[in-house]
């Protein structure tokens, strides 16, 4: 019998999440039946979805959701052979039971170079999304100038590198100085702190007086009502994420801004990258192949620990990761 620590979600998040909000728990797992997997957890990942998904896709005592990359440890199914890795969305757990229909085999061929907790960041989910965001949502063109806020996270750093890669102007905003000069090592054109300029709107305008082609937004709120008078005529924005809105305990609203939309006739467009999953295996190959390049460059922030991953959870909300919130078992 294999012992499960699992973290439970006790009451759905009011405000900020609290230590009293989890709780950890052992489960003994049964021996896997025909067709099944037991998986054991290797990095797992914190990401910002899970704050507001946690509302509509959870029952108070679930498991926290969340992917991992898990280890086959016994296997009575032949697509996962024992020794294998797959990416599961088995949650907050150490191990799981899985019949298969929920797992991704880590592609074949990975790299023995390159850290397998890239399949949750820079080659996984975040790297998708923003691919996807630049050439789907935004078609960003050569030549552009693009705006991307939380830029320093795992999703946003990808999106300036994908685009400076195209031949784009980036721009960067983040919270802290480290985060600012990390943007400037992957070569973002301007960067700058949100949390130290006098103004919002001086600072857009001085990183690119002529304005932005293109949005790459994951803050929404105040950010998302300033950037979007800085934006050229014609100009879109792909709505990514919201995490200035997560932890509110009443919804935020107004100001509008439709009457810029219209008059700059802009197009605005929410998106998530599982709608394109068809492509999802050329997609990690080309990621892959940019990081083997060098074109493509990745930072984690790293808990250790999976008693943990409550305080890695908290403070990812808190802005406290530069690049992709791993935890280590």
């Amino acid at each position: 019998m294999v012992q499960a620590k699992k973290w439970i979600l006790v009451k759905h998040f009011d405000g900020f999440p609290k230590d009293s909000d989890f709780e950890l728990k052992t489960e003994e797992l049964p021996e896997p039946k025909d067709g099944e997997v037991l998986l054991e957890a290797v990095f797992l990942s914190a990401d910002p979805y899970m704050r507001p998904f946690s509302k509509f896709r959870m029952n108070e005592g679930d498991v926290m959701i969340g992917t991992q990359v898990a280890k086959v440890i016994q296997s009575n199914n032949p697509a996962f052979p024992v020794g294998s890795h797959v990416i599961s969305r088995g949650g907050w757990s150490t191990h799981t039971l899985s019949d298969g229909t929920d797992l991704t085999p880590v592609m074949a061929d990975w790299p023995q170079d390159v850290p397998l907790s890239l399949a949750l960041g820079t080659v996984g989910m975040p790297g998708l999304t923003a691919l996807y965001g630049i050439e789907e949502v935004l078609g960003l063109q050569k030549g552009e100038t693009l705006l991307v806020n939380a830029a320093a996270g795992a999703v946003g750093s990808v999106v300036g590198q994908i685009a400076k890669k195209m031949g784009c102007k980036v721009v960067g905003s983040a919270g802290s100085d480290a985060k600012v000069a990390f943007l400037k090592e992957l070569g973002f054109d301007e960067a700058f702190n949100y949390k130290t300029i006098g103004s919002l709107e001086e600072a857009l305008k001085k990183a690119s007086p002529e304005g932005y082609d293109c949005f790459f937004e994951n803050v929404g709120g105040p950010f998302s009502t300033v950037a979007l008078q800085q934006m050229k005529d014609f100009g879109r924005i792909a709505v990514c994420g919201s995490i200035s809105l997560y932890n509110d305990t009443a919804p935020q609203t107004g100001p509008y801004s439709h009457l810029t939309m219209i008059i700059k006739q802009l197009k605005m467009e929410g998106f998530m990258q599982s709608r394109w999953e068809h492509k999802h295996a050329e997609s990690l190959k080309r990621l892959m192949a940019w990081v083997k390049e060098g074109k493509l460059h990745s930072r984690e922030h790293i808990t250790r620990g999976f008693e943990n991953m409550p305080a890695a959870f908290m403070g990812l909300l808190q802005g406290d990761n530069i690049g992709k919130a791993i935890i280590t078992v």
